[in-house]
């Protein structure tokens, strides 16, 4: 004997599954009423689902970032989906927040770790993820994330910008102000890494051939033309190190001697901006509805 299906049934499956209300009832139909059953079969179709959309480009999401409440440690995670319209969905921006929040009371090292670590329901981070690829109709990857846990005396920062740029920072001595403004000076300036000795060798000489090519031109006497060479690679090394560049609040002191006169230290920082580095396909407003439409039926 079947089941009639009824409204109180379907409501129960759409909250505890978070699906459209046609979705529970037409798989209640199919388990002939019985309620595990129908989740146990959506669940199933939602690995179809995602497995199916896995090789699809994610270029757009969120950035999260969360910082404990002793200020010893901070997380940022780097999550993409298809479209800025599924970026902005609630069910998005809760998953990103609550992986934020779980790695920073996990040890994780690989992103196999990270897919398998349980969120506040007990779940794994790639079943949520699976799940709403089926829900929302596109591909949700976990691109990249990063974990500071500060030592001794030391404390950590971050600052997130309209969360399309995420900033973390490690300062030797806790300094949350300070951390903060760091934070949002490497989110504006684009810094690769914090001093001059952390630059590559190979892009210095890159960068030195460049400068000498330039400076060839010049007609000037090989003596002039090293130290002119010099300058430049001292300028290009205030550019893009942290501690050279000019203070985004006060452009008149490095963050170098901000830093110091503050008698601290940055450890690190790691700076995640949404789709850098990916070849992101062109699509318009409408394109992006009509893809919604499609998924959804």
């Amino acid at each position: 004997m079947t089941t009639e299906i009824n409204a109180p049934m379907v409501k129960e499956l759409r909250e505890r599954t978070g699906s459209g209300m046609m979705e529970c009832k037409k798989a209640l139909v199919e388990a002939g009423g019985d309620m595990e059953l129908a989740i146990e079969n959506m669940r199933k179709a939602g690995l179809a689902k995602a497995d199916k959309k896995s090789g699809r480009i994610a270029a757009e999401g969120i950035i999260g970032v969360k910082v404990s409440g002793d200020g010893s440690a901070v997380s940022i995670v780097d999550i993409n989906c298809e479209t800025d319209f599924v970026a902005k969905a609630d069910d998005f921006v809760s998953f990103v927040n609550s992986v934020a929040a779980a790695l920073l009371n996990a040890d994780v090292q690989t992103e196999a770790e990270l897919l398998a670590m349980p969120l506040e329901d007990g779940v794994s981070v790639d079943e949520m993820r699976r799940g709403l690829i089926a829900k929302l109709g596109e591909n949700i990857t976990i691109r990249r994330f990063e974990k500071f846990n500060s030592q001794k005396e030391g404390g950590t920062a971050c600052y997130l910008h309209g969360n399309k740029i995420g900033v973390i920072v490690e300062l030797a001595v806790a300094d949350p102000e300070l951390g903060k403004d760091i934070a949002m000076h490497i989110a504006a300036n684009k810094p690769i890494c914090v001093s001059d000795d952390q630059v590559s060798p190979e892009l210095i000489e890159k960068e030195k051939a460049i400068f000498a090519a330039q400076a060839a031109d010049s007609g000037k006497p090989a003596g002039i033309i090293e130290k002119m060479v010099l300058g430049r690679v001292g300028k290009f090394l205030a550019e893009v190190t942290l501690l050279g560049q000019p203070f985004v609040k006060d452009d008149k002191i490095s963050v170098g001697k901000l830093v110091s006169e503050k008698g601290n230290t940055v450890i690190r920082f790691s700076r995640f901006e949404v789709g850098e580095g990916i070849q992101k396909k062109e699509e318009n407003f409408a394109d992006e509805v009509m893809a919604q439409v499609k998924a959804a039926r």
